[in-house]
């Protein structure tokens, strides 16, 4: 319900307002309604927050992967220093009807690499221990890979996309084969396939299924817009995130068989319930992922494609986010970050300063605090209040008619009313109610659904939710009490679209028609304010100014003309002939 019915409208939506306006989350939001500008700065300031915590994943990915390179993987065996005496290697369950006795704390050498080799775990909350310095490592390669691959901006990312984003499918479709031919597979699949009913009524269901729903297509936190702002002005926008939506639902659908299998046969090998086997979190990735990829022939090259498939999809997400922040940062202070190396600076602050907060989630402790990232500063309630305030300003105030009109001017056509539909009713109504629902039956986050934080913990925790959450209604009493006018005029001019956004087709149309009707000249035409830096007076052609990092110089992009008609959607040159 989640993905079909609002997902793919407002993916649309933020993509086709970063194309139509060329700018970043914030200065998009500032041209088409300043009111709600305040939905820009908090979806960068959770952009931040996620950029923080989630490149932790790959500083664990790299510590897999060159603990790869040995004559044995370390996960596969319990012959290590950090091992217990409950470890039972995982073949021994397998092969043969041995009189071996299955004891109910049995674990795993994956899991015991996980929790005392990568994490070395406290017991408790309270303690956060030392340093990890081998993930202090990890984490610096991962910031200064991120850094070179983004600091020349979407011309080094998009080079790079191309191979990080098709190879991980290779990888996925072996594992999935290999997966399916594991003991106990079918019962992962099975547990996979049919849910438990009675969960629908735990609200936490609903947030994590939305949460999970926002990041993997990367919604209502300003990403999109930024993406689609470097689009050519005629991109068919609409087509892309159709096809997106299909293709990422499609492999989410796919990568939980080759998870569930693997869970499957975990749990047929240790003797208990698939739903002891499938907790969530981190370490599931770190878990399940590694065993399958132990089991096979020569697993020291699947180990290491694994993990390089990991860093790879790690590393494209963590692209877009910073991305995303540094187009808003840039597109707010164009004069001053798109002159010399003022970028590349500011750049290497953000991920100088990220790279010490994130120091203290490879403590010991340190994937107690990951939870408190995971749970409070990237909030399934922050993101759902997002949405709903989205949708409004969107179709209600800018208003999805002129929504479509832009998109028609780009693409040529008007997408299908379903997503209209979509944008303006069925979206704020389910984000509405799930908003509420998780609220009334909130509950405090449980490491490991057991242990409590202390309350300095949930404090933390709180000001990630409210620190960007409280930024749109703080930005609104701001801009209302600073504007001019009595309440209804601030409340007018704050709701109306900048008069530099770029001129459609319709409006061109509308101007013709009005200027003949007159029995004026077309030199002589009154073209209005919002228009005066969009049309050449001389050639009547209309022209946007996409600049972006890594242009040599500002250069006007005209649409130029094809021919008199103006239903062609590269027509924009308004001749004598058409009037």
């Amino acid at each position: 319900m989640y993905g079909g019915s609002h997902t793919c409208a407002t993916k649309m939506g933020e993509t086709s307002l970063g194309q139509y306006t060329t700018q970043g989350s914030i200065t998009c939001w500032r041209k088409i309604c300043p009111l709600f500008e305040g939905l820009g700065y908090g979806g960068q300031v959770v952009v931040l927050y996620s950029s923080i915590y989630y490149i932790i994943i790959l500083a664990w990915a790299f510590f897999y992967l060159f603990s790869s390179f040995s004559s044995e993987l370390p996960w596969a065996s319990c012959r290590n220093s950090w091992n217990t005496a409950t470890c039972m290697e995982f073949d021994r369950r397998v092969v043969g009807y041995l009189n071996w006795t299955i004891t109910g704390n049995a674990t795993s050498p994956v899991r015991e690499f996980w929790e005392r080799r990568v994490l070395n775990l406290t017991d408790s909350v309270y303690k956060l221990g030392n340093i990890h310095w081998d993930l202090a490592l990890c984490l610096l390669l991962s910031w200064i890979i991120c850094y070179f691959c983004v600091w020349k901006g979407v011309k080094s990312t998009g080079k790079v996309v191309y191979f990080t984003a098709t190879f991980p499918y290779v990888m996925l479709l072996v594992l999935l084969v290999r997966g399916l031919t594991l003991p106990g597979a079918i019962d992962g699949i099975k547990f996979y396939l049919y849910p438990d009913p009675a969960r629908l009524a735990d609200p936490q269901v609903w947030v994590d299924a939305g949460t999970q729903i926002f990041y993997s297509y990367a919604i209502c936190i300003g990403c999109l817009t930024a993406l689609g702002s470097y689009n050519k002005y005629d991109n068919n926008c609409y087509k892309d995130c159709v096809y997106l939506c299909l293709l990422n639902s499609g492999t989410s659908f796919v990568a939980g068989f080759s998870i569930f299998s693997v869970l499957g046969f975990m749990a047929y090998e240790q003797g208990t319930d698939i739903a002891t086997v499938a907790e969530s979190g981190p370490g599931l990735a770190f878990i399940a992922y590694p065993r399958a990829v132990a089991m096979m022939p020569v697993p020291q090259l699947w180990a290491i494609l694994f993990f390089i498939m990991i860093i790879l999809l790690g590393l494209d997400s963590e692209f877009v986010g910073l991305e995303a922040l540094m187009t808003a940062i840039s597109d707010m202070y164009p004069s001053f970050f798109l002159v010399g190396h003022r970028r590349k600076i500011l750049l290497l602050i953000i991920s100088v300063g990220s790279f010490f907060i994130g120091l203290v989630m490879v403590t010991e402790g340190g994937l107690y605090i990951f939870q408190l990232f995971d749970y409070y500063a990237c909030s399934g309630m922050t993101l759902l209040l997002f949405a709903v305030l989205q949708s409004v300003c969107v179709s209600w105030v800018y208003g999805a008619d002129r929504l479509y009109d832009n998109i028609e001017d780009m693409i040529g056509y008007r997408p299908l009313p379903l997503i209209k539909y979509c944008l303006k009713y069925i979206t704020p109504v389910i984000c509405t109610a799930t908003f509420v629902f998780s609220l009334i039956r909130f509950t405090p986050l449980k490491f490991n659904n057991t242990f409590e934080y202390t309350w300095w913990g949930y404090a933390i925790g709180w000001w990630f939710t409210l620190s960007s959450t409280l930024i749109v209604p703080l930005w609104m009493v701001y801009i209302v009490s600073v504007t001019p006018g009595t309440l209804q005029q601030r409340l007018s001019i704050l709701t109306t679209p900048s008069e530099d956004l770029p001129i459609t087709k319709a409006q061109i149309k509308a101007l013709l028609t009005k200027q003949s009707e007159q029995d004026r000249p077309l030199g002589d035409m009154e073209i209005p304010a919002w228009g005066h830096n969009l049309i050449d007076r001389d050639t009547l052609s209309l022209t946007h100014h996409p600049y972006r990092p890594g242009d040599k110089q500002v250069q006007p992009v005209t649409h130029s003309p094809k021919g008199p008609d103006l239903n062609n959607t590269n027509t924009f040159h308004c001749v004598t002939e058409t009037v």
